[in-house]
């Protein structure tokens, strides 16, 4: 038995208590034979970064951070990579040192969910018009991972069409280097004709209705939430009497995983397997 020390990781959010993230780390563990721990933290609304902070001092090695805290993890991080500087949001911390510089942020959410649409629905991305609905923290983490795939179009909507504006506005110089056309609006009158549309708004968790009509669809688009479980549950069945193909986020949050698991172990696990696992369990159509 190796007496070598186990490296911690967590989930730190609020809620945490539904994620499948040590799950889905404890099968990448098992796959890589990687030493290391993976757990739920749950953060105080007003106490994120004492939580993280007692953590790292205990031992902790890094965290995948979630809901509502990826804004706040981002000025907590010394370093950040491109990605994560691009979209002003953080769901990767690694604890370096500061020898090594501190703590270094990134965002792997925008790779996470680009690598699901193309590889794991079989959707290239290149050429499509795209409705990304939200602009809060999981919409600014995947903006610019989707503008580098080249979409001809982004449409961004948001209940606040100012905060939508401000994001594109964030990313118009990024969307130009990559031929993208993008845009702002509301969520009413957004057009018609996407593609694919991307659920990015709180909605389901709250078993609100799509904020958006069906109408701005095309005929066997596909719809995707962020969402995953019972939560995607409602925009799924809403896919599906529509004639879309529904997903949830399963595939994105295992994606995003192993990416993180890359940032802080060097490489990258199989995530083809641990998704059917993950699929099988949940019994959630993809």
């Amino acid at each position: 038995m190796s007496t070598e020390p186990i490296d911690r990781y967590a989930v730190a959010g609020n809620p945490v208590a539904h994620s499948r993230s040590p799950d889905i780390h404890a099968m990448f563990v098992a796959q890589t034979g990687e030493r290391l721990l993976y757990e739920r933290l749950l953060c105080p609304l007003d106490g994120f970064e004492a939580s993280l902070r007692g953590f790292a001092a205990a031992g902790g090695c890094g965290c995948n951070v979630t809901v509502p805290f990826k804004f706040e993890a981002h000025d907590l991080a010394a370093r950040r990579s491109p990605r994560a500087a691009l979209a002003g949001a953080v769901n990767v911390l690694r604890f370096d040192t500061e020898e090594q510089g501190g703590w270094f942020g990134d965002n792997s959410d925008g790779l996470g969910l680009v690598r699901d649409i193309e590889h794991n629905a079989a959707r290239p991305l290149a050429g499509l018009r795209v409705l990304l609905l939200g602009a809060g923290g999981a919409s600014a983490g995947v903006l610019g991972s989707l503008i580098a795939a080249r979409p001809a179009e982004i449409h961004l909507a948001n209940r606040s069409a100012d905060k939508a504006q401000a994001l594109v506005e964030s990313h118009a110089d990024w969307a130009a280097q990559h031929g993208v056309r993008l845009a702002a609006s509301g969520l009413e009158n957004v057009g018609a004709g996407f593609d694919l549309l991307i659920n990015g708004t709180s909605a389901s968790l709250s078993g609100a209705a799509v904020p958006v009509s069906a109408a701005a669809l095309k005929p066997g688009a596909l719809a995707l939430d962020m969402m995953y479980g019972p939560a995607a549950r409602g925009f799924l069945d809403w896919a599906a009497a529509h004639g879309f193909e529904g997903r949830d986020g399963l595939g994105m949050l295992v994606e995003q995983a192993g990416e993180s698991f890359l940032i802080w172990r060097g490489r990258r696990p199989e995530t083809a397997p641990v998704l059917a696992a993950l699929r099988a369990q949940l019994a959630v159509a993809p």
